[in-house]
This record gives C-alpha cells, sequence and structure tokens, in this order.
C-alpha cells in the first residue's frame, strides 16, 4: 500500500475529495485557491470561483451540490451554470464551509470554519429534502463527517479537540438521533484527525493533519493500520476507481515555509493508494 502522487497541482487546502460513480471521474477542491479540480485520462481540469469553495455531493451526471463560503448551490459540470440552493451562514461573513459529505438517506452534511480559525465560530448542518437544520453549533474545525455503510452511524469531529464522534441516526430520514458518543480519542496519541470516509466493511480511514498518516480504524474504534505518506497535512479521503477500490487522499501546503516546501515537494498534491479495500460508492443528494 505505496501511496502514489494521483495529480501534482499544487493545493493550499486540498480538501473534499469526491469519486462521481456515474462520472467515474474524482472531483477535489482547494479551498484558499477557491478551486474545484478533476482528473480524467491523464488530463487536469479546474473551475475558479468567486468565494471559498470546500465540498460537494453528487444530483445526476451532470450537476454536483457545492458548498462555498455562505451558500449551497447547484453547480453545472458542462455549463460551468450556478443556482443557489440555499444560504449557509449568510449572515456570518468571517466563517466559510469546510469538510463534508452525502449520507445514505441523500442528506448533504457540512461543516463551517472561522476564516481565522475562531474557536467555536463553526458549526455542522444538513441538507435534506429542502431544509438545510443546524445539527452541533459551537464547533471551531469540524471534519471527518462519513456513516457507516448500514445507514446507522455517522461519524464527525472538531479537529483540535481530537475526538472522533458517533451518532446514531433516525432510520426513517438519516436525522440525528439522541446525543453523540466517542468513537475514538486522537488526542491520546497526540494527532489531529481531520477528514475521515469509511468503507464497505465499517472500517473508518482517518487522514491526519500533521502527522502525515492515513490511519485506519475497525468499527470497535481500534487501529488496524496507518499509511504514510511523503506530505505531513493530510486532509481528506475517498473511495473510488472501477472497484471502488482505491483511496484517493487530498493534503494541503498552507503555512510551509520554502523550507519545508524543499523538504516536502508533494505537499499539497492528490495522492492515490491503490487496492487498499473496497469503499462504499458516494451517495447521491436528496435535494
Amino acid at each position: 500500500m505505496k501511496p502514489e502522487i494521483f495529480d501534482d497541482t499544487p493545493c493550499a487546502l486540498g480538501e473534499g475529495p469526491l469519486w462521481h460513480p456515474e462520472r467515474k471521474q474524482l472531483f477535489w477542491f482547494d479551498i484558499l485557491g477557491r478551486k474545484l479540480h478533476s482528473r480524467t485520462d491523464e488530463k487536469h481540469k479546474s473551475w475558479e470561483f468567486d468565494t471559498h469553495v470546500s465540498a460537494a455531493g453528487w444530483i445526476d451526471n451532470n450537476q454536483l451540490l457545492v458548498a462555498d463560503q455562505n451558500s449551497l448551490f447547484l453547480f453545472n459540470l458542462e455549463t460551468s451554470n450556478i443556482d443557489t440552493v440555499c444560504s449557509l451562514e449568510a449572515g456570518r461573513p468571517w466563517t466559510r464551509s469546510n469538510d463534508g459529505r452525502v449520507d445514505p438517506f441523500g442528506g448533504f452534511w457540512i461543516g463551517t470554519i472561522g476564516l481565522q480559525g475562531e474557536a467555536e465560530a463553526g458549526a455542522i448542518y444538513r441538507y435534506y429534502k429542502g431544509e438545510l437544520r443546524l445539527l452541533y453549533p459551537n464547533m471551531t474545525v469540524p471534519n471527518s463527517i462519513c456513516f457507516t455503510p448500514d445507514g446507522l452511524y455517522a461519524y464527525f469531529t472538531d479537529t483540535g479537540i481530537g475526538t472522533i464522534w458517533k451518532q446514531r441516526l433516525e432510520q426513517s430520514d438519516g436525522w440525528p438521533e439522541g446525543e453523540p458518543v466517542p468513537f475514538v480519542d486522537c488526542a491520546k496519541r497526540d494527532v489531529f484527525p481531520d477528514g475521515s470516509v469509511v468503507d464497505n466493511e465499517g472500517r473508518l480511514w482517518n487522514a491526519e493533519y500533521g502527522s502525515g498518516n492515513v490511519t485506519c480504524y475497525t468499527p470497535e474504534g481500534l487501529i488496524l493500520r496507518s499509511i504514510s505518506f511523503p506530505t505531513i497535512n493530510m486532509t481528506c479521503p475517498a473511495f473510488g476507481g472501477e472497484t471502488f477500490g482505491d483511496l484517493y487522499v487530498t493534503s494541503a501546503m498552507q503555512g510551509f515555509t520554502e523550507d519545508q516546501l524543499a523538504e516536502q515537494p508533494a505537499a499539497g498534491n492528490t495522492f492515490l493508494v491503490r487496492d487498499v479495500a473496497i469503499g462504499q460508492p458516494e451517495h447521491r443528494v436528496t435535494l
């Protein structure tokens, strides 16, 4: 399980990798660069936006639901047309969107964060069938939004605190049911959990910001294995490929000095690890 570079476009803050199961194509974001990237058949393509974009879910072959600094919008990959769906903290210009993923019911979960990383300025929301609902307020760096393949649980974290939480979901519509419980305490290992994804056996794969690893946890929260990457700030994984057996992982180069960039020339690149496990196809958004 040796990582290779899937795309060497340097991202200041790579995030939100999404394998589109119909197009068989990977998309990812550079939040600080305000760009959506993609690559197929060795060809790279990007779209530039006026605001920070961070995560998306797929609607059909040509449309994504994208979260930006103050809204959720439909984005047509063929025409680049944008149609606003709803506002997202539009009255709070000091925040932006961050990590997000679609649950098995079609609900799009999205976190927000302060532009300067202000304590407890962020939150996690869920958009489902026309309703955007606040789920968890007073978060600083919401991340690790992902879901078990049976649809029973969601996971999330506040990166600086270090606990990945497990949340039971109501089985009729996917809204949280009861209170979240701790899944793993990454702070005990002095690592910072960033984005996560769950494979089809219920194992959680977490990108660690600052350690250069993606760590796999069993459904019971035990470490199964870690994969080391050639740069330290790993941000978010996603499964894709023909059989969903490949793990794509974004990274970040924000805050690096010239010496660090010289030591880690792959910082900000998007990586691929082949034949890791079989992942879940990303779920379609229910508007």
